[in-house]
């Protein structure tokens, strides 16, 4: 058989070697035993021990600087500070004429504080795993909200062992792997349509999303339940979004009020910013999520609860606080680049607010409707929708939105 053979995909592999010199060896030595070409980005301060495609002295020249000045600094935060930023701009630089397909990177606290961010500036679909001592801990800071892998290190990154041998080689067969399947972003001429959701108002955000889907649509999805929001709107920040449908409110009433989803003060603003259209709604306004039960009702005394589960707990909502969300809401919306719209139902916010549901509160629907009526900005679409969030009828009220500003014409599904 004639032909030529396939070029080596590459990995980029981020380790110290003035610390870790011996697992630096080890694991390139893996990464080309499985097959992929490395190249290795090596941000050592106290010394540069040389070999490895992005030196030190690339690392700080492309922060604008010298490692000379960044040693001088003589404080170890902001050294760091300026090797991840110098890392960062030299790992993009390098990728820019040489197309990398997976990025590997081994190291404690500050490894992986410099590895997190730099694999955060490369795209969503791209190989990234860290192997880290931090990966059984709290790892939302070196993750945020980009696809990137954390393997737990187990023993401390100090030599081979019998553990840490089988944990760096099963790591760099794992990328090695990832990176021989990756093709590279995928271009797509469907309109992209970001949508908010959570388990108790699938129901109505599913018949959304495959009529959606049918029309053509490349519809994605995002539970909010603290992570999901943020992601959405890194995307619409980043890629060329035709619709946003907010429709699940739980991380911005978890900021307001203190609950375990919080998705930030800035939750929701970034595609409106841009100027995408959004359509709004007040899924799970209901409830806030607390902890555990008993937790929950020292932390939020008086009310009516729901064991979710023994870890989390549904909080219902009051009229005072439905008022908060609706000013939260339309504040947010007179900051708006583009078209907005607001669907409100009269019959409930999820299937907890509903006949069958553990929260519901007939009475509540229509006085926050009439509220957030009176307080959403000029030029803001607004409908109240006689009909529980899940409803059919709900779903496609919004749908005919969705379409009208996506200019699709179809048909509502029967």
């Amino acid at each position: 058989m004639s032909g030529t053979a396939a070029s080596p995909k590459t990995v980029m592999l981020i380790i110290t070697q003035d610390t870790k010199e011996q697992e630096a060896r080890f694991l390139r030595h893996a990464l080309e035993e499985a097959g992929v070409h490395v190249v290795h980005l090596d941000p050592s301060v106290r010394r540069d021990l040389g070999g490895a495609e992005i030196g030190p002295d690339t690392i700080a020249g492309a922060a604008g600087t010298t490692m000379d000045a960044i040693r001088a600094l003589g404080h170890e935060g902001h050294i760091h500070e300026r090797m991840i930023a110098g890392s960062i701009a030299a790992a993009h630089a390098y990728a820019a004429h040489t197309p990398i397909h997976g990025i590997l990177a081994v190291g404690g606290s500050m490894g992986t504080a410099l590895a997190g961010p730099l694999m955060q500036s490369f795209p969503y679909g791209l190989p990234k795993l860290i192997v880290s001592t931090m990966a059984s801990g709290f790892t939302k800071p070196y993750i945020g909200v980009k696809d990137i892998a954390m393997m737990n290190a187990v023993t401390d990154i100090a030599g081979i062992n019998t553990i840490s041998r089988d944990v760096f080689r099963n790591a760099a067969f794992a990328v090695a792997g990832m990176a021989k399947g990756y093709a590279g972003p995928i271009a797509s001429d469907r309109p992209l349509v970001l949508m908010t959701t959570l388990g108790t108002t699938e129901k109505g955000t599913r018949r959304i999303r495959e009529a959606l889907e049918a029309d053509g649509c490349e519809v994605m999805v995002f539970h909010s339940s603290g992570a999901g929001g943020p992601t959405l709107d890194a995307i619409a920040g980043e890629r060329d979004v035709a619709l946003v449908l907010d429709l699940s409110t739980t991380e911005i009433v978890d900021n307001i009020f203190g609950g375990l989803c919080d998705g930030g003060a800035a939750r929701g603003t970034v595609g409106m910013a841009r100027g995408i259209p959004t359509i709004w709604a007040p899924g799970n306004a209901d409830f806030i999520i607390g902890g555990p039960v008993e937790v929950s009702e020292k932390q939020f005394p008086g009310r009516r609860y729901h064991k979710h589960n023994p870890q989390l707990t549904a909080v219902r909502t009051n009229l005072d606080d439905l008022k908060r969300i609706a000013d939260r809401l339309a504040a947010m919306m007179r900051e708006a680049k583009g078209p907005v719209s607001v669907f409100t139902p009269l019959r409930g916010f999820s299937s907890h607010d509903s006949s069958e549901g553990h929260l519901h509160e007939p009475a509540l629907p229509l006085p926050f409707a009439d509220y957030l009526r009176a307080v959403v900005p000029t030029g803001v679409e607004f409908h109240a929708v006689d009909a529980h969030f899940n409803d059919p009828a709900f779903g496609d009220a919004v749908i005919r939105r969705a379409r009208a500003l996506l200019d699709l014409k179809t048909t509502v599904p029967a």
